[in-house]
């Protein structure tokens, strides 16, 4: 059993191995940031939240915002994916639909994921927020 000090080491140790390669302002190649209006992108751009975030998703079925960065972009077209539409989502952490942040956007629109569409990951940190 891990005790209470090996796991604060072991948080202290693989946070800023996360963070690193998510520096500077990552985002979908489809997405030009904005804070004040929806991107037509992976998310919003962050008006607040972490500083390590860089964007915003809505999730529906929560009814809440959720900070997110771009971790890799792109990813290729293998194994699941959620479908991310003008920065929203049908779910997200803790409903058995998220996929862990694994996106794609139907680029196009035909609704199929296919070699058309982008793929990316993006997770979702909670807590959600009721505002953006």
């Amino acid at each position: 059993m891990m005790t209470r000090a090996g796991f604060a080491l072991m948080i202290a140790l693989v946070l800023p191995t996360v963070f690193s390669g998510c520096s500077g302002q990552p985002m979908s190649p489809s997405v030009v940031p904005s804070a004040a209006t929806p991107l037509t992108g992976a998310a919003t751009a962050a008006t607040g939240g972490r500083a390590a975030s860089t964007m915003v998703v809505y999730v529906t079925s929560q009814g809440l915002y959720f900070d997110t960065f771009v971790a890799r972009d792109p990813l290729p077209m293998e194994g699941p994916f959620q479908l991310l539409e003008s920065g929203r989502t049908e779910f997200g952490p803790g409903d058995p639909g998220y996929l862990g942040g694994r996106w794609w956007e139907d680029l196009n629109h035909n609704g199929v994921q296919d070699s058309g569409d982008h793929f990316f990951l993006c997770p979702l940190l909670p807590p959600g927020r009721p505002t953006p």
